[in-house]
């Protein structure tokens, strides 16, 4: 099992999908369960700092996610909300959603299901998220920590939106992503931060394939996953 972890922006899911995929390994992006909470939260017409609605309506819904790196989609309900739930309205609410304690803890007894069960069906899973490595499996064999520039991160997080069709000031993406940062770093329940054994890698300067060595160089030296192949030829960045 390999736990990733970091904030916004600095290629995570990207790089983690594309690892899954080589090492053909299970995936698991846990912030999407917490933005279909969130989405399930804002349909209901809940304010999303009312922790006890809100933990409320995370007991009454159902949320599934893909595990395959090639399809994580995400539901609410048995509905297909992938879309949905990457919205600007949902971008704004996650944080104090998933700071709520008991939504956390709901959340996180599934997480840990669905990693037992793809481990023993397809026997390893890359699992990413901001407590992956301190809290939802803290004895997983290899933890990484992403990291970026606060600048290269605004600037990937401007390009993403931009890609989506929507658009704002240089500006308005950073104060987005420092917002982001602030809020799940000083969160009381599972916040932001390295485990003590993660091994950090900074990924402002590098390419997505040049991440990609990286982490397969590490999981040989684990004497895990020797099945990964090594990318080539990508010029991309995370």
């Amino acid at each position: 099992m390999v736990a990733m972890d970091g904030p916004s922006g600095t290629g995570k899911t990207t790089v983690a999908r594309k690892l899954a995929e080589r090492l053909s390994a299970g995936y698991l992006d846990t912030g999407s369960m917490y933005r279909v909470v969130t989405l399930a939260v804002l349909r209901a017409g809940i304010d999303p700092a009312d922790a006890a609605a809100v933990a409320a309506l995370a007991r009454g819904v159902t949320v599934e996610v893909g595990t395959g790196p090639d399809r994580p989609g995400a539901a609410l309900d048995g509905a297909d909300v992938s879309a949905a739930i990457r919205g600007d309205d949902v971008n704004h609410a996650v944080s104090p959603v998933s700071a709520v304690p008991e939504v956390r803890e709901l959340l996180v007894a599934q997480q840990r299901r669905i990693i037992d069960q793809v481990l023993a069906e397809v026997g390893g899973i890359v699992v990413e998220g901001r407590d992956i490595g301190t809290v939802v499996a803290p004895d997983a064999p290899l933890k990484i920590f992403l990291t970026a520039s606060a600048e290269v991160r605004a600037a990937r997080r401007g390009a993403q939106d931009s890609t989506a069709g929507r658009t704002a000031a240089p500006e308005d993406v950073r104060a987005a992503v420092d917002r982001r940062d602030r809020l799940d770093s000083s969160r009381a329940v599972s916040p932001l931060r390295a485990a003590e054994d993660a091994v950090r890698v900074d990924t402002s300067e590098l390419k997505i394939d040049q991440v990609l060595v990286a982490l397969c160089e590490l999981a040989s030296q684990r004497g895990m996953l020797s099945g990964c192949v090594q990318p080539v030829g990508s010029e991309a960045r995370p």
